[in-house]
């Protein structure tokens, strides 16, 4: 399942674009602002994708959710996170969105995949690496 935040249309179309990449499987996909915590608990698989705002901010509808979120039982799921952000005009805060999502999901007992290396991308700092990686794929 993806669920995903998105303010301008941008994240959306990048979770569409990843669902029909996922072939042979029957993708659920949702908007966050319209999820229940309690329907990520139907998925083994999860992959949630935000954008980050100003300096720093995650998605609104996924600020509103992280409550929810973080109350979430996830023990046994696999995690998947994606992020859109501004390297250039934002070099210091690089999809940080991604690493709010990332510390409720473990907290929650999940297991994040999909590192991604940090080389070919133009940014400074970013809250989303994690051990010289980014916990999630960062566009």
């Amino acid at each position: 399942a993806i669920f995903y935040g998105s303010s301008t249309g941008n994240t959306k179309t990048v979770a569409h674009s990843i669902a029909d990449k996922l072939t042979g499987c029957d993708v659920h996909i949702a908007d966050i602002s319209n999820a229940a915590a309690e329907h990520l608990t139907e998925f083994s698989c999860l992959i949630f994708g935000t954008s980050t705002w100003g300096y720093g901010d995650i998605q609104d509808d996924w600020e509103s959710f992280l409550p929810k979120l973080k109350k979430a039982d996830l023990n046994g799921k696999r995690v998947a996170l994606f992020g859109l952000g501004d390297g250039e005009s934002y070099p210091d805060t690089f999809v940080d969105g991604i690493a709010d999502i990332y510390d409720a999901v473990l907290k929650c007992g999940a297991q994040v995949v999909g590192q991604v290396p940090t080389d070919g991308y133009n940014f400074s700092e970013s809250r989303a690496v994690k051990d010289g990686v980014f916990v999630g794929l960062p566009l």
